[in-house]
């Protein structure tokens, strides 16, 4: 396994997130020695769609992107939904693209990558009804457990969760890639 010693990590979520999308990821990068940070336009808590209640560190306005070695973004409808209408997240999801910087995102959660314009020419697979939304936002998409397009992690749901991480902690662990793009 990678040692990801020394890495942070950024979980983008709020409200209504899937929670084994955040759990499970958030287990797996701090098994791995890095640590991890919630980020949240939402002040104080998060509460997923099972009932898992995660503090939030960072208001996504006062995050940075500088701050970070990665990012992961969890799924679930009404997270991604409303994540996709805020300015800040959107701006820090963005930032990581620009910075080159490794990004883990499953299920509805690259709605937020839709908004962030970061998609275009990226091969990536999500939930299957997003698939004609990332088309449109010129992706190309498809229907596998994980893809990685150059440091970008991308996966369907949580049955995914365990390839999913398993690549996420590779990414984290080779640091930047060039090829990553806003």
């Amino acid at each position: 396994m990678t040692n990801l010693t020394d890495a942070s990590v950024a979980f983008l979520a709020t409200d209504g997130f899937e929670d084994s999308e955040l759990t499970s990821p958030w287990k797996a990068v701090t098994g791995a020695g890095a640590s991890a940070t919630m980020v949240s336009p939402k002040p104080d808590d998060i509460t997923g769609k099972h009932g898992h209640v995660q503090t939030v560190d960072v208001p996504a306005a006062d995050a940075s992107a500088d701050a970070f070695d990665a990012l992961v973004l969890p799924g679930g409808v009404v997270n991604a939904d409303h994540l996709r209408m805020d300015a800040d997240s959107i701006a820090f999801a963005r930032a990581f693209f620009e910075q080159h910087k490794p990004v883990g995102v499953i299920c509805h959660g690259a709605w937020i990558l839709i908004e962030a314009g970061v998609v275009d020419g990226r091969t990536i697979t999500s939930y299957p009804s997003l698939a004609t939304d990332l088309r449109n936002a010129g992706a190309a998409w498809v229907d596998q457990e994980v893809v990685v397009d150059h440091g970008l992690v991308s996966s369907r749901t949580p049955d995914d969760l365990p390839a999913f991480n398993t690549k996420v902690i590779e990414e984290i662990g080779e640091g930047i890639h060039r090829a990553q793009h806003a």
